[in-house]
């Protein structure tokens, strides 16, 4: 478990600095912001589930860390198609999240 404790906050800070280095737009600031949210929140929410006081808020904890980590999937995604960048940057935390929770 803290293992994937610090791989959460890990793939938190990778969103971070990739978002510190896409360039500055009204439109691109809006899904930087996007991002940022739900990848953090994947590792606060995993953290928060390792708190839960019975099986089923433990369960129910995750299925917000997966569908926050599927939402953070979404917008480097989202990226990937509109960025004239190093697509490399932008796969290895999409290839991450998608590998830690099993997503399509």
């Amino acid at each position: 478990m803290q293992d994937l404790k610090l791989r959460t906050k890990k793939f938190a800070v990778d969103c971070w600095q990739l978002c510190s280095k896409i360039p500055k737009s009204r439109e691109l600031d809006a899904w930087v912001r996007q991002l940022i949210r739900c990848s953090s929140s994947v590792g606060a929410n995993y953290r928060a589930a390792q708190r839960g006081k019975f099986t089923a808020d433990f369960i129910n904890k995750l299925k917000i860390v997966e569908e926050e980590a599927d939402e953070a999937v979404y917008w480097l995604e989202l990226f990937l198609e509109v960025l004239d960048t190093n697509h490399d940057k932008l796969k290895a935390p999409r290839k991450k999240a998608k590998s830690y929770w099993q997503l399509p």
